[in-house]
């Protein structure tokens, strides 16, 4: 099963915020050279990830983005709903009624239908906090004094 680089670059962006946005509003240009993406098309899914409540952005010299909500209470199924629209993979899954020549005893429906299923659990049961580096407590052997890597993922 493959999604699009929506999935992968808006889940990238998302990461990059709830690593560096405790520090105040990250911009677009900041995301973008630190994950490598591309700034206009960054520019599009993060407006599409404020309009859906993930983000919320501040325009000016001083604006940037922000999560809307904790890590934690950011489902991954969600944001793939919203970026990419589905997790089938294969249209007829979505449909009640498909209209394909091999709707009916097609042997190959039910297996995409479990595939969605699989996938629609792990990514219900997933949020963006499970996806962000380990937090190295001061004190512990840390090169880097207890604070996160800053991973280019």
């Amino acid at each position: 099963m493959r999604f699009s680089t929506r999935a992968e670059y808006g889940l990238r962006a998302l990461i990059d915020l709830a690593l560096f946005g405790h520090e105040g509003p990250v911009q677009t240009s900041e995301i973008g050279r630190r994950q490598g993406l591309p700034e206009a098309y960054l520019n599009q899914l993060l407006a599409q990830l404020r309009r859906a409540g993930f983000v919320v952005s501040k325009r000016g010299p001083h604006g940037g983005h922000r999560l809307a909500r904790p890590p934690e209470a950011i489902r991954l199924h969600e944001v793939f709903l919203v970026l990419e629209g589905t997790t089938s993979p294969w249209e007829c899954v979505d449909q009640d009624e498909p209209d394909c020549t091999y709707a009916h005893g097609c042997g190959l429906r039910p297996l995409w239908l479990r595939l969605k299923e699989a996938t629609d659990q792990v990514l219900r049961n997933t949020t963006l906090a499970d996806l962000l580096p380990p937090f190295v407590p001061p004190g512990t052997a840390s090169a880097r004094g207890g604070q996160r890597p800053r991973p280019v993922l």
